[in-house]
């Protein structure tokens, strides 16, 4: 077992990970409205860096110049900057509302960057009151943070590793507000049908795709995993048998999934994680369909820089 992997209880920490979770919604509220508009939703995407969970570099409502928020887990602020220099912090501790740190996040935008609305409502969660008016989130517990944050990377690494070769429409390693998760997608080129008619199925699935992720737990799934699903997948998608045998079809899920509790137990957690990604990738491409020349590159390597 790696300490570099580290054990976090979903049942432990579920209460820091909400808050954690209606903070990076601010951000990717932020992103959303000011970065221009790209397909599968893409441009209101969070990231994972060194720092911990923060936007790409928007554009400043008033014209003069980028805007970045960051959600720091090592420092346990956020930090909004601007590309001039300037810079503001909101701390996050000791246990502070998410309403009073959404209020004084959104006051920093508008002095460095100009006036920009959002919609403050949160999505994805099982919560319906306004991010500026939440005051029932705000247990932040530094130590259950930063074993998130580890255990974050660490999955982030993996992914990045995963996408690296692959020569076809790919994005980022993405940190998905909505749904709390990191994950990449890949693309055939070819489009599909949106699962709904609802505004984020129909704005991000509507092309085929393969998607690999991990996130830290929640509600439907009380433990951290790895996940793997194709979209639109055919008939049968689901009896395929995946690296390492410790992954599983979870049907309630409609994905397969490794368990992070699982993965910490193998001789080496890193390659098993990996393993499971391009499984589930060779797969799912063999499954639907998609040009055996296009699939075969993600297992190459990337050419030489000339």
């Amino acid at each position: 077992m790696s300490a570099d992997w580290p054990a976090f209880s979903y049942e432990d920490w579920s209460a820091t990970a909400d808050t954690v979770h209606a903070h990076a919604q601010a951000l990717g509220k932020v992103a959303l409205a000011l970065a221009p508009p790209e397909p599968q939703l893409q441009h209101s995407a969070l990231f994972l860096s060194a720092r911990g969970i923060e936007t790409a570099p928007l554009p400043a409502a008033d014209g003069s110049g980028a805007l970045a928020v960051v959600l720091d887990l090592r420092a346990h602020e956020t930090l909004v900057e601007h590309s001039d220099g300037r810079a503001e912090r909101v701390g996050l501790t000791p246990n502070r509302a998410v309403g009073d740190v959404t209020r004084n996040v959104l006051e920093a935008v508008r002095r460095l960057g100009g006036d920009v609305e959002i919609n403050l409502i949160p999505q994805e969660v099982a919560w319906s009151i306004p991010l500026d008016q939440d005051d029932e989130h705000r247990r932040y517990d530094p130590v259950q943070v930063g074993a998130y944050f580890a255990a974050a990377t660490q999955a982030a690494l993996v992914l990045a590793e995963v996408r690296a070769a692959y020569r076809g429409r790919k994005t980022p390693v993405n940190a998905w507000w909505g749904s709390f998760d990191l994950a990449v997608n890949f693309f055939s080129g070819r489009s599909a049908a949106p699962p709904s008619e609802a505004f984020i199925p129909r704005n991000s699935m509507d092309a085929e795709e393969i998607a690999v992720g991990w996130w830290p737990g929640d509600p439907r799934h009380r433990g951290a995993a790895f996940y793997a699903y194709a979209h639109p997948a055919p008939a049968g998608f689901a009896s395929a048998t995946l690296e390492p045998d410790i992954a599983r079809w979870d049907g309630d899920l409609g994905e397969f999934i490794l368990e992070w509790d699982d993965l910490r137990t193998t001789p080496d957690p890193r390659q098993a994680a990996v393993d499971f990604a391009f499984s589930a990738f060779r797969h799912a491409c063999d499954a639907c369909g998609w040009d055996p020349s296009l699939a075969a590159t993600a297992e190459g390597r990337p050419p030489p820089v000339a």
